[in-house]
């Protein structure tokens, strides 16, 4: 159950622990803390996706060592056992990014979901919105990495000629052909030689839910052809809508472990 409805969170606020991922570009002038501490769901933590990175790393948003993981995650107070739920208030829905590195980190994925539509939906309906914030006590979080859910530039430059797998990306087209400047400084324009483009927006409604299973079984067939199947690598700008598609493809095929090139066109861009 990768995604959760808005009406199951308000019925087990009690039995949850909900984290709010925001995450925004530069571009947008947002501080996304901010405003998690003017509004925000009942009881929920705050998950600081740029803090919480791998701060020696060049790159943005790489996952960190399993070590300051678990410093993190048990510094918010969460176990292992917890039933977690995350949401944003973004227009590139980061909450998919902290579901990904979840379930990177070994936390059970049946425990593990986005609410469909974040804070935008939430509010929509009316729901309870607060400003307070609550104490935890500090917990003992151990992870268990499953790094064969990450891919290295190495692995998709050998998979260039290998073809073992299909990489989607989830920028925009003009950005996947190289006809629109890249927002990060020291970039070039264009995409990883035989990756496919799958524009995360795609996948979601005008009110950022994500569409039906239905609907997203036809739009990844149509991209990846006869070559459907569980075999596939996402890639974005940083990590963050390239798990976007690793959520969606999660909910046409249950059996899946969403696999991520980490550095993403952050890396495999440089000039």
């Amino acid at each position: 159950m990768s995604l959760v409805e808005t009406n199951w969170v308000e019925n087990n606020l009690s039995k949850i622990k909900l984290i709010d991922c925001s995450w925004h570009l530069p571009s947008a002038a947002r501080n996304p803390y901010e405003e998690y501490l003017n509004q925000h769901l009942p009881n929920a933590l705050f998950f600081d996706l740029d803090k919480n990175s791998d701060e020696k790393s060049e790159l943005p948003h790489m996952l960190p060592s399993s070590k300051r993981w678990d410093e993190i995650i048990s510094g918010l107070g969460i176990k292992n056992e917890d039933r977690i739920i995350v949401y944003d208030n973004s227009d590139l829905i980061s909450s998919c990014r902290l579901w990904y590195s979840f379930i990177y980190f070994g936390h059970d994925p049946r425990l593990i979901s986005v609410l469909n539509g974040g804070l935008e939906k939430w509010q929509s309906e009316k729901r309870l919105v607060t400003k307070e914030l609550n104490n935890f006590s500090q917990s003992k979080y151990i992870s268990k990495e499953k790094k064969d859910l990450v891919k290295s530039k190495i692995q998709i430059d050998e998979n260039i000629l290998k073809q073992e797998f299909k990489i989607l990306d989830a920028r925009s087209k003009e950005r996947f052909e190289g006809k629109e400047t890249e927002p990060r400084k020291g970039l070039r324009s264009g995409s990883i030689p035989n990756s496919l483009c799958l524009p995360f927006k795609q996948l979601l409604e005008k009110n950022k839910t994500f569409k039906s299973k239905d609907e997203l079984s036809k739009i990844f067939k149509s991209v990846l052809k006869h070559d459907f199947s569980s075999k596939v690598v996402f890639s974005c700008g940083s990590g963050v809508t390239a798990s976007v598609l690793a959520l969606a493809y999660s909910l046409i095929d249950n059996k899946y472990n969403p696999v991520i090139y980490d550095g993403s066109w952050s890396e495999y861009g440089r000039i």
